[in-house]
């Protein structure tokens, strides 16, 4: 369903629409992630908390709000990392993925998770967030220098900048650091500066696709109730190699 932005419907006239339509849900994605919440109520005490909802399911007793970037960044890192602890890390944007990262991170079991964003009220919106939902132990900085990323075992870029229409990384050119591993949420392209400037790091890289594909996964369950028992069968549908 594509709806043109010429039509001039609101975010919450096109989630009426849909419902009355019959869909079943519909996927958020950038810039509404944030403003979901403020519309449907949230469909568990995470999406609360975390401020953020990516999918949002109709039912009976009216719509819900969950976040699959959460859950499917969770899953992807796993899958990627196995057991790896993520330890200091990074997260460069702090919109509506950057929240679901976060979380994500800290229920991993990050040692420390710093944020940095050019909007300041959002860095102290989440910094709050995730005190009253991180486990004991876990520190939250706000960082004012993106370019000096020594010291973290992990960078994130949660920003748009390298996506089709906005070239880019939040990294300048000269910036210095030896992160163990980095994560990309943009995934078109796959291939970005962003993910250049970490590989020539030595970092082991986490391609925004993979939370894209989990994250699929998980609303793919919330729409229909039905549980996917492998993920990989599903991978070698969609990229044809059984």
């Amino acid at each position: 369903l594509i709806i043109p932005a010429e039509r001039g419907a609101s975010f919450a006239d096109l989630l009426s629409q849909c419902a009355k339509a019959g869909f079943d849900g519909v996927n958020v994605t950038y810039p509404f992630k944030e403003e979901a919440l403020a519309h449907v109520p949230a469909g568990n005490a995470v999406v609360t908390a975390m401020g953020s909802a990516n999918t949002v399911r109709f039912t009976a007793e009216g719509p819900r709000a969950y976040n699959t970037d959460h859950s499917g960044f969770v899953a992807a890192y796993r899958k990627r990392f196995g057991t790896m602890a993520p330890g200091r890390v990074l997260i460069l944007g702090t919109g509506g993925v950057g929240r679901a990262v976060a979380f994500g991170l800290a229920d991993l079991g990050a040692s420390e998770i710093v944020l940095f964003d050019t909007d300041p009220a959002k860095v102290e919106s989440l910094g709050a967030a995730l005190h009253a939902h991180a486990p004991t132990g876990i520190t939250i900085r706000s960082s004012a220098d993106p370019a000096d990323i020594r010291g973290f075992d992990g960078v994130a870029n949660c920003t748009p900048l390298g996506m089709v229409g906005r070239p880019g990384s939040p990294l300048p050119p000269d910036a210095k650091g030896a992160p163990r591993w980095s994560f990309d949420a943009v995934y078109t392209p796959v291939d970005t500066v962003f993910r250049a400037q970490t590989e020539a790091m030595g970092a082991d890289f986490l391609e925004g696709y993979e939370l894209y594909f989990h994250q699929g996964i998980d609303a793919f369950q919330i729409f229909t109730g039905l549980t996917v028992t492998d993920p990989d069968w599903v991978r070698g549908i969609i990229t044809h190699r059984p």
